[in-house]
């Protein structure tokens, strides 16, 4: 039964006061009011983005190492021959959570969200995560846990003090000219929250989405919009969508 608040502007559902219930016309109308904040906020999330392809750029002048599932591999290794890098450090190791059977549970709801690696890939991209479990048992919690597309190292060395992720989980994004490695960016505490989806990755790194709209540094490698989206099985865009 839906009946009015004590002061007229609620209602009481589901045991809990909650907004009014309208008519479709009423509603319409307050969706169309929250749309242009909502619109505001996309577009100061392009400025955000815009901001960050002009960051400056930190060299990585130190050589790190990793273990993965055929041996030891280097920063470089983990580029996977594209232009950009994106890594994550999880906690999956000794000391936390239920370690082997379990990692961190935040770290696991963020590998959750990863969407297939391929879609990086079609711009240029490759993604990886980074522990300091033994591979051995990352590749079995990989196995066990649906997260076969994530590309998992172990960390061997500093990388993660240096980089700002020793102690907490965090993103940093990286670029190469050659075989020179440069930090490009850095998300932690919530900023987290928002990677997995394939935009929001893209917007962190120095190229961003690389799309014509999008304001960036003059002579950055841009497409028009849709056509570098791909079926992640064979690689393929569609070509009627290049048409258009």
């Amino acid at each position: 039964m839906i009946t009015s608040s004590e002061n007229g502007r609620g209602s009481e559902l589901l045991g809990m006061r909650t907004p009014s219930v309208v008519s479709a016309e009423e509603w319409q109308a307050a969706r169309e009011k929250l749309h242009v904040k909502e619109k505001a906020h996309s577009r100061a999330r392009d400025v955000l983005a815009a901001e960050r392809r002009r960051m400056p750029w930190l060299a990585v002048e130190k050589d790190y190492a990793f273990e993965g599932p055929n041996g030891r591999v280097s920063l470089l290794d983990l580029f996977d021959g594209r232009r950009q890098l994106i890594v994550y450090r999880a906690f999956m190791e000794p000391g936390v959570g239920r370690w082997p059977e379990r990692g961190c549970i935040g770290c696991s709801m963020v590998a959750d969200q990863v969407a297939h690696p391929a879609h990086l890939g079609a711009r240029d991209t490759s993604l990886a995560f980074v522990s300091r479990g033994s591979q051995g048992d990352l590749q079995r919690l990989k196995a066990k846990m649906g997260w076969d597309h994530i590309p998992w190292y172990t960390l061997t060395d500093d990388f993660d003090a240096d980089f700002g992720v020793d102690e907490w989980h965090g993103t940093n994004a990286f670029i190469r000219d050659g075989n020179a490695v440069f930090r490009t960016g850095f998300i932690n505490g919530r900023g987290d929250e928002q990677m997995g989806n394939t935009w929001n990755y893209l917007d962190i790194t120095a190229l961003g989405r690389q799309e014509s709209w999008e304001d960036s540094p003059e002579g950055y490698p841009q497409t028009p919009p849709y056509q570098w989206w791909i079926w992640h099985d064979d690689g393929a865009t569609d070509p009627q969508r290049d048409k258009d």
